[in-house]
């Protein structure tokens, strides 16, 4: 499918932290880029919202991560880590993630979706069909959904370019 993108084009940026955090530490025992995500996945467009969504534990370490998120003009959106009587643990923003860009969707021309996740492939089809938005997908492609990168619209592979996206985790 050929993918058109112009300065003009308005994009709103949905970004499932956990996915991209979790792809990072586990291909590359690394941390994730997220200023450098952001930039390669505006491209130069003009960026309505970035939204990253974002889970805090109880020790509540995350404070300066969320904090450099909002430097770099990514809003959060913070859900707390949900902890079961059985020791379980759930943090989970697929829904949340999903109804933004719905409700988003009339204000954009392009909307990027980072994460790897195939659950979100009804939304891309959604908003496609929809909403006419053209649906981009920026993620690790060796732990992305084959049928997810098969379905957007265009797909950017931060494998092909580690270290752009990467930061090396601190010893």
């Amino acid at each position: 499918m050929a993918v058109i993108k112009h300065p003009a084009q308005r994009v709103g940026v949905f970004i499932d932290t956990q996915n991209l955090y979790h792809s990072a530490k586990h291909l590359y025992k690394a941390r994730v880029n997220f200023a450098k995500v952001l930039e390669e996945a505006v491209g130069g467009r003009i960026l309505v919202r970035a939204i990253a969504y974002v889970i805090s534990t109880e020790a509540g370490d995350e404070k300066n991560f969320f904090e450099a998120l909002t430097k770099i003009g990514i809003e959060t959106k913070v859900k707390d880590l949900q902890v079961f009587a059985d020791g379980a643990k759930k943090a989970d923003w697929d829904v949340g993630l999903a109804v933004d860009a719905v409700k988003l969707a009339p204000k954009l021309d392009t909307v990027i979706l980072a994460t790897g996740d195939g659950d979100f492939i009804p939304l891309i089809q959604y908003l496609d069909m929809n909403e006419g938005c053209q649906v981009e997908v920026i993620s690790f492609g060796k732990s992305s959904s084959a049928k997810l990168k098969e379905v957007a619209h265009a797909f950017t592979d931060m494998c092909d370019d580690p270290r752009k996206f990467t930061i090396a985790s601190r010893s």
